[in-house]
């Protein structure tokens, strides 16, 4: 069971997966509090930037988007890419296996909370080549 210390987590009291597009501070997770259902996290995206056309085979995710405006890319049942202009307080689920991006395409920068069911795909990010871990406070 996960002590109080690792139930009420903000993104600076953890290390951060850090990318040339931006961060995800991984706030919910087995290796973080011992959640073993999902996986959570923050992610800031700049102006301008976002993550590639990627997928999670096994996993469905859930986006939030907290403040920012953006484009955000979902395949359709047929694997044609859907597109659609986002902002705070919209919900995007990405099913099990579906190719999905983000962009930032605003003025400011773009904040999204990301849940992952169920948790492992975060584990793979860091094989990526532009992968650097961010200490907690930074």
């Amino acid at each position: 069971m996960p002590t109080p210390d690792k139930m009420f987590l903000y993104p600076k009291d953890v290390s951060a997966f850090g990318f040339d597009w931006g961060k995800l501070s991984l706030t919910v997770g087995p290796e973080v509090n011992g959640a073993n259902q999902f996986s959570a996290g923050v992610v800031d995206l700049p102006q301008g930037q976002g993550h590639s056309r990627h997928n999670h085979p096994g996993s469905e995710e859930i986006i939030f988007v907290i403040s920012g405006n953006g484009q955000q890319m979902v395949e359709d049942d047929d694997g044609n890419p859907v597109t659609r202009d986002v902002g705070p307080g919209c919900t995007i689920f990405v099913p099990d296996s579906r190719f999905h991006s983000t962009l930032n395409t605003g003025s400011t920068p773009m904040q999204l909370f990301v849940v992952y069911s169920p948790a492992g795909p975060e584990k793979g990010l860091r094989d990526l080549p532009d992968f650097r871990l961010i200490p907690a406070g930074s």
